[in-house]
């Protein structure tokens, strides 16, 4: 069938393209008038064909825009190595990772020698971090030799001209995975159809089966950019065995995604490109607890076809505080734009919090909230966001056997205390089987008294804990820490 439809396109083609050629004479299909509905068909097809796509040569190009990017972590006790998937965005070989990639409670400074591979490429290239965009939530990292870069294509190239590319349902997608190290981080294809379009809060298409590895890009049959993979779902199964029957279990497939954020979400901030390492300034209002609104409360206060936030707790010192935020106002719009109803319900105080994250620190912010049944405008200026876990000061003690962290205005929140009288230090690495493990020392715990002195903040603890990790003669110590609201006096025996 293929063949014959070929040959009649070539026939009408070649008779279209003869001078003689004369639909009155007839002169075409060997005598015989041709069908006006054939040649509409072959004028369609003709096109069509020429514009067919080729997979492997638009994979042979579009696999440039994908690296791997290997990095070290310096943890208290270890180097720990990491693997992961970027896309690039620009000429300058600027690279995105995905949020996952990096654990937040890792401070920039103990991010190390950061390589990338090319695909299928033993071989690898140093590279630069440039911190994480707090909108985005990417982390950025930068190709250092311009040899590497120049082999690299952004995925701007493959984004069309016009709108960017939106994919429809039962679409056909196809994407990029990029195997192990151990295989030289070989690329391979994948391909699904778009089975779901939702906004989480984030506009995503979920694929009937795997499109793409986590932080690469997806494309439609054209080759149009179309979106990156985002973390995989989890599946639900029901796992059987003799002594187990039907016990429910959860699979995630780390490596390949069928689910991508859409490159209209994408597109118009890779532009974000933080100016330092810690990513800042960083907008921040200061709340805390946002819940969306119950129907019931909703159909109570006639607002069933309105959303709302419902503001747990206004957090002290903060920029919602100065503007005369409450707690159980209700946040209905932002800048006179009501919030949009979103599903599931759960992803509106995520929304929020990128409205907030996409503007700048001093920009002025207008809350319309609900307090009762009261309308208000607030005026709220960001401020920028108090010191995060990662720019925490910090010491290991290597003889004690814990790291010690400066308390944060993160932690005092955690922990319902106001901030301006939080004292103390947190507990953040115990080493296994250390002085301070077998005391019962746990990470996270709340340290506020070393040897019977309050520890008012980091300098005091590091002098206290650097003296007694010194002092080879000590044979013990005492800590008071705090976990879970309760309070427990730790003796730490060093010898």
């Amino acid at each position: 069938m293929i063949n014959l439809l070929a040959a009649a396109i070539r026939e009408v083609v070649a008779a279209v393209c003869d001078r003689r050629f004369s639909v009155r004479r007839g002169r075409a299909f060997g005598g015989h008038r041709p069908p006006l509905q054939a040649l509409i068909v072959v004028a369609l097809a003709v096109p069509a064909l020429r514009a067919a796509p080729d997979l492997p040569t638009l994979w042979a190009e579009r696999v440039k825009s994908c690296v791997a990017v290997e990095f070290v972590t310096e943890l208290e006790t270890e180097r720990m190595p990491t693997a992961t998937m970027g896309t690039v965005i620009d000429s300058q070989g600027t690279i995105i990772l995905q949020s996952g990639a990096i654990d937040p409670r890792v401070a920039t400074s103990q991010l190390k020698d950061f390589r990338v591979h090319l695909p299928g490429e033993a071989a690898s290239t140093p590279a630069e971090y440039l911190g994480q965009d707090a909108f985005t939530e990417w982390h950025f990292v930068r190709v250092a030799d311009a040899k590497i870069r120049a082999q690299l294509v952004p995925i701007t190239a493959f984004a069309g001209t016009g709108a960017p590319a939106s994919p429809s349902l039962a679409e056909f997608v196809w994407g990029i995975g990029l195997r192990n190290k151990d295989e030289d981080f070989a690329p391979y294809i994948m391909q699904s159809h778009v089975a779901l379009l939702q906004s989480l809060p984030q506009r995503t298409a979920i694929a009937q089966h795997e499109v793409a590895a986590p932080g690469l890009p997806a494309f439609n049959r054209e080759g149009r950019f179309i979106g990156i993979a985002a973390s995989s779902f989890g599946q639900s199964f029901l796992q059987f065995s003799r002594r187990a029957s039907g016990a429910p279990v959860i699979l995630v497939n780390v490596e390949e995604s069928s689910a991508f954020t859409v490159a209209t979400e994408i597109l118009p901030h890779l532009n974000r490109i933080p100016k330092n390492v810690t990513g800042r300034p960083i907008a921040w209002l200061g709340y805390y607890g946002l819940e969306p609104m119950d129907r019931d409360v909703a159909k109570f206060l006639n607002l069933e076809t309105q959303t709302g936030g419902v503001v747990s707790e206004v957090l002290e010192g903060s920029p919602a505080e100065k503007a005369g935020l409450k707690s159980r106002d209700i946040i209905l719009a932002l800048d006179s734009k009501p919030l949009p109803s979103l599903k599931p319900d759960k992803v509106l105080p995520t929304y929020i919090e990128r409205e907030i994250e996409r503007r700048a620190v001093g920009d002025t912010l207008t809350l319309s909230v609900l307090r009762g049944t009261e309308r208000l405008e607030l005026k709220a200026v960001l401020a920028d966001e108090p010191k995060l876990m990662r720019e925490a000061d910090r010491k290991y003690f290597d003889r004690i056997g814990f790291s010690t962290r400066e308390f944060v205005y993160g932690d005092a929140v955690d922990r319902r205390v106001k901030p301006s009288s939080a004292n103390g230090v947190i507990a953040h690495f115990v080493k296994p089987n250390s002085p301070a493990a077998t005391a019962g020392l746990r990470m996270d715990d709340w340290i506020k008294e070393i040897d019977g002195q309050e520890v008012k903040g980091f300098p005091e603890a590091f002098a206290k804990l650097s003296d007694i990790e010194k002092d080879q003669a000590r044979p013990e110590f005492v800590m008071l820490v705090s976990r879970g609201g309760e309070t427990a006096v730790l003796r730490v025996k060093l010898k």
